[in-house]
């Protein structure tokens, strides 16, 4: 497509000589804008990926990825027999009876709301997010009617420690000629757990499944089973199985999709606004390749019209420029590729290194729910950041091309 007498004479002109520098210095910052903006994007794409991948990660590790309800308010009284009838369906990794219900958690003075789960200890101990994360105590330890797991920040908050009593609060007690008495109980901290995301760390509690039906007046019922599947992408399909397996009995299922619908739309349109913004970065780049070439054909006028009377072509002369804008928006792209995916590696040590140098929080777990800064590469968002950057670049080169092209020599030379 390129001669090598073309490409040698945009090689020449690309090299700043006396008199050039200005020129030069332009096509640079152009340059570099373009790797700024390149880079940007992957770096404000991979983090948007990977925060909302890891939130729907830590999201599903802890409630599932559906909730099987009872139709009526008193819950599910055969629980086993359903939990082993889902548990039976293809799909299903796992069908866990829960008791939950919201109380006032109070200790060492301080209060705090917080939602309580009742739970089997085989069945905590087989949920990663939680098993895998205990920071204090043993889950060894939990079982019978007085004990309780917490998470590490409303451990934090409150002063807990293992073996210290939270009280729990709940409004719907026995009711009396005097009213409503609460029912109050304490349990033994046995465990302290980090789950990774500040929300589940500062309300979660769990308790025995028995002691939890004890508390809540909930004797040999179950007010939900969560479901844990293999592909919570085809959550869909699997919540539609599991309404015909129990189409004998009045229940409620409801996944992820719908229960989070909300909020992971409302992450892909940040997602989706902030890549619109950010390519502004690569237009304006492209603007900046724009003057330089202009500026570039300007100064080269005397030496088109040579060229052309030696006998070049338009076509060679417009490949010439072409050539010149094409270089910089290549080259600017590919920084910014690598740039950005190096970035994307080591983003986490950057968070870290900046923090320990300002002295200050660059990512609150409290605003942005998770601990750590998580940045996903994904190989589809690379490649639609690259090609825009090059067709923006190449878009940014024909207009001076063409007007290098359209020099007329006689005239170009009448001038000099």
């Amino acid at each position: 497509m390129f001669g090598r007498f073309e490409r040698m004479v945009a090689l020449r002109y690309l090299r700043a000589r006396r008199g050039e520098r200005f020129v030069s210095v332009i096509a640079g910052f152009s340059l570099v804008g373009i790797a700024l903006g390149v880079a940007t994007l992957i770096i404000v794409m991979a983090v948007m990926s990977g925060f909302k991948d890891d939130l729907l990660a830590r999201i599903l590790g802890l409630n599932g990825d559906l909730a099987v309800y009872s139709g009526s308010s008193s819950g599910l009284p055969d629980y086993g027999d359903v939990a082993a009838r889902i548990g039976e369906l293809p799909g299903v990794v796992s069908a866990t009876p829960i008791v939950e219900g919201q109380v006032l958690l109070t200790a060492n003075g301080a209060s705090n709301g917080g939602l309580v789960r009742g739970i089997a200890q085989a069945d905590l101990e087989h949920l990663p997010s939680i098993a895998n994360n205990i920071r204090a105590g043993s889950l060894a330890d939990f079982k019978g009617d007085d004990v309780i797991a917490v998470g590490i920040a409303l451990a934090q908050r409150m002063g807990l420690e293992i073996g210290s009593r939270l009280t729990l609060v709940s409004p719907n007690g026995a009711v009396t000629a005097f009213g409503t008495i609460p029912r109050v109980k304490a349990y033994r901290v046995v465990a302290i757990f980090q789950a990774g995301m500040n929300e589940y760390d500062s309300t979660f509690t769990f308790l025995p499944i028995g002691a939890a039906q004890i508390y809540f007046q909930k004797e040999g019922v179950a007010t939900q089973i969560e479901v844990m599947v293999k592909d919570p992408s085809h959550v869909r399909e699997i919540s539609q199985a599991i309404r015909q397996a129990l189409a004998d009995l009045p229940i409620r299922v409801i996944d992820w999709t719908e229960s989070n619908d909300s909020f992971f739309a409302a992450v892909t349109v940040e997602q989706n606004v902030m890549f619109l913004i950010l390519t502004l970065i690569i237009i304006v780049a492209a603007f900046n390749v724009i003057s330089s070439l202009i500026m570039m054909v300007k100064d080269k006028t005397a030496d088109i019209a040579v060229l052309r009377t030696l006998g070049a072509g338009r076509g060679a002369i417009m490949r010439i420029f072409l050539m010149c804008g094409a270089s910089v928006g290549i080259t600017g792209t590919i920084a910014g590729t690598i740039l950005g995916i190096v970035f994307c590696w080591y983003i986490e040590s950057i968070r870290q290194a900046l923090q320990a140098l300002t002295g200050t929080k660059l990512f609150d777990p409290e605003v942005y729910y998770l601990e750590h800064l998580p940045a996903k590469l994904e190989t589809g968002n690379v490649v639609q950041v690259v090609l825009m950057a090059l067709v923006l670049s190449l878009l940014a080169t024909l207009y001076p091309s063409w007007r290098a092209a359209r020099t007329d020599p006689v005239e170009a030379l009448r001038h000099e």
